[in-house]
């Protein structure tokens, strides 16, 4: 049997880890001589009692087709580290996974490519950001790598589909499970159009101590992490502490001062974070990484220096501007919108309706309106 069906096979034990394979290849039993290791051969090499036990009883080479027959079965594919194919930015990580499972395109997990986390209930000034964000860096030809949880997530990977660099998923379960179960039409369409990874066998659940390990996946396959939006005590400030665990950059979008979701990210800024404003601050530092322009592909330079403001602004007809205008000078009544614009009620009444479809204004108690 192959090397690496053996690392695959190693990789499906239960109970069986980074740390315990490290130590069997160490010992230089990663060979077909592996199958007929005794529990005491197993356990000079370091190796638990009960781990040893295991594989001593139940690792054989017919175990090894029937995990293999399963995997196929769930239309899963899987590249280990010995495969030349192998993603080239994981491999030089300080904890590469030994194997990795995937649907869709694993070409995309060897393209320059740029993670974007960020916190599972954004607000709406991080979902623009978001959105912004992602779907420039995939036009520009840098693939959006994320985890596919609720919220910044999410937003990304929708926005970065359409795009040239596309969009990788990395799950914290095996590819047989979507979690969260309401992403499941996401995580179908990224398995169709992009790439879909996880480090964890088929029939593995979701549990919490499994998504930290997770992210370093995520931080090791991107040239940079970009924290979009993150309180003090988001996971997503794991992911960062993995990208500069693994030499990566880590960027940090600023958000208000006064919002609980912004102060993760404005304490990466203060230790050193490149803080992002638009899409051209990320981009121009992997220039010489893109690759040559082609069909639905952006240039670094065709990248407009736009806010949300200015996104959402081209969104508006001209009415819908003109009050947008005026409610970023601050909250105002009804009555105080009334008098400024010169409106009839009914007239006024249907833009403010439009610009809150658009989610662009927002109604407070007491028929106060603002800008989101």
């Amino acid at each position: 049997m192959e090397i690496r069906e053996l690392l695959f096979g190693l990789h499906e034990m239960e109970g069986i880890g980074w740390k315990s394979i490290d130590k069997i290849r160490r010992a230089g039993l990663l060979t077909n001589a592996v199958f007929s290791c005794s529990a005491e051969d197993l356990e000079r090499a370091g190796i638990s009692g009960v781990i040893s036990a295991r594989l001593a009883a139940e690792f054989n080479e017919a175990w090894v087709l029937k995990r293999r027959s399963l995997m196929e079965e769930s239309g899963v594919a899987m590249v280990t580290i010995l495969d030349d194919h192998y993603p080239v930015q994981l491999r030089e990580t300080p904890q590469p996974p030994w194997v990795l499972y995937y649907r869709g395109r694993l070409e995309l997990a060897s393209r320059p490519s740029v993670a974007m986390v960020g916190t599972r209930v954004p607000t709406a000034y991080g979902r623009k950001v978001g959105e912004m964000l992602a779907g420039q860096l995939s036009a520009a030809g840098l693939t959006v790598v994320s985890g596919l949880a609720r919220g910044i997530d999410s937003v990304c990977h929708e926005a970065a589909l359409g795009g040239a660099g596309g969009t990788i998923a990395v799950v914290a379960t095996g590819l047989d499970k979507v979690y969260p179960p309401d992403n499941r039409e996401l995580e179908r369409q990224i398995s169709r159009e992009g790439l879909v990874l996880s480090e964890y066998p088929i029939g593995t659940p979701s549990h919490p101590g499994l998504f930290p390990q997770r992210n370093r996946i995520i931080a090791g396959l991107g040239l940079g992490t970009v924290v979009v939006e993150a309180d003090s005590r988001s996971g997503s400030l794991i992911t960062a502490d993995a990208a500069l665990e693994a030499g990566r950059d880590v960027f940090a979008v600023p958000g208000p001062l006064t919002s609980p979701k912004s102060r993760g990210a404005l304490e990466l800024i203060k230790q050193g974070a490149k803080l992002v404003t638009c899409a051209s601050d990320i981009v121009e530092e992997y220039l010489s990484y893109l690759p040559a322009k082609g069909p639905g592909a952006a240039s670094a330079g065709a990248i407009e220096r736009e806010s949300p403001a200015d996104l959402m602004e081209k969104k508006l007809t001209s009415e819908e501007l003109h009050l947008y205008h005026i409610l970023h000078q601050g909250p105002f009544t009804l009555d105080e919108l009334l008098a400024s614009t010169r409106w009839d009620f009914g007239h006024l009444h249907s833009v403010l309706l439009s610009l809150i479809i658009k989610k662009a204004v927002t109604q407070l108690p007491g028929a106060i309106y603002k800008v989101i």
